[in-house]
């Protein structure tokens, strides 16, 4: 009804995009409801995350979570670009296994996470983990292994040269089995890049 008192004062009308109808929309143009199709048949708003922004051609969309957002142009040299994507996954990784290491022990009972460093402000304060007494003596022996262990893993990661599975290397890494289906999979991924971020 609103479009034929729109074509009878002369406007045509023409079809409104739906803004719900995908995660990653893009926008038609408008095409008549003649059904006559004008040249500029679509009109691309490509940076998902700020409609109207263009998207830089160095994004294309195929990595998990990629809205075209890059306004500093960081990504512009392949090589630093696959460097970043791997970068931020490791480290939305490490910030989602930090939160249950704060929260756990706190709902235990076993340290308050906020308070955690005040040991090394205060006179005679005493450095617990989950609930018992660390000898001041013993933290950087734990240090130590803690960056040892890390640096291990990192090199065994860094000897992949496939940059898929150095990211998503499988195997033991996913006893539950996500990555067969490669639907479910490839949600999963911009999942756990859209939680890593809210943690990071």
């Amino acid at each position: 009804m609103a479009s034929n008192t729109l074509m009878s004062c002369g406007i045509p009308a023409v079809g409104r995009p739906s803004l719900l109808s995908s995660s990653k929309s893009r926008f038609a143009a408008a095409v008549p409801l003649s059904g006559v199709a004008t040249n500029a048949s679509r009109i691309s708003m490509t940076a998902d995350w700020m409609p109207g922004q263009p998207r830089p051609p160095y994004l294309d969309g195929s990595a998990p979570g990629d809205f075209g957002f890059d306004p500093l142009r960081l990504g512009e040299v392949p090589e630093n670009l696959e460097r970043f994507k791997e970068s931020e996954l490791i480290h939305c990784r490490w910030a989602m296994l930090a939160v249950p290491g704060i929260l756990l022990p706190e709902a235990l009972g076993l340290g308050n996470w906020v308070k955690a460093q005040e040991w090394a402000a205060l006179p005679g304060g005493q450095a617990t983990y989950l609930g018992n007494p660390v000898p001041w003596g013993t933290l950087p022996t734990i240090l130590a292994i803690e960056f040892i262990s890390i640096a291990f893993v990192e090199h065994q990661r860094s000897m992949e040269k496939d940059p898929e599975k150095k990211k998503y290397p499988g195997g033991a890494f996913d006893p539950l089995g996500y990555s067969k289906d490669p639907k479910a999979f490839a949600e999963y991924k911009v999942k756990e890049i859209k939680n890593g971020n809210i943690f990071a």
